[in-house]
């Protein structure tokens, strides 16, 4: 679950590392504020609409067990624990 969350604020952070990027490459301090205040709702918006992006493809292209998922359950005295068939 941890590493869903850290991938999920990676690709969050993306455009925000690009634009600290750029502002580097133009010879321009990324620690100033007044570069950013124009920009941050951009940036927002990029980033949520590729962690959207990611989450659809997730959805899109996982792995899809045919068979189902077996609950964990008790046998003879000892419990097996969940699986998928």
């Amino acid at each position: 679950m941890l590493r869903w969350i850290l991938e999920e604020l990676l690709l969050f952070a993306i455009p925000f590392i690009a634009f600290a990027a750029f502002l580097a490459l133009t010879r321009r301090n990324p620690l100033q504020a007044e570069h950013w205040e124009e920009q941050w709702l951009r940036l927002m918006l990029a980033g949520a609409s590729i962690i959207v992006v990611s989450l659809v493809l997730t959805g899109l292209f996982a792995t899809r067990h045919s068979e189902g998922y077996v609950p964990p359950h008790m046998e003879n005295g000892r419990l097996v624990p969940g699986k998928f068939k």
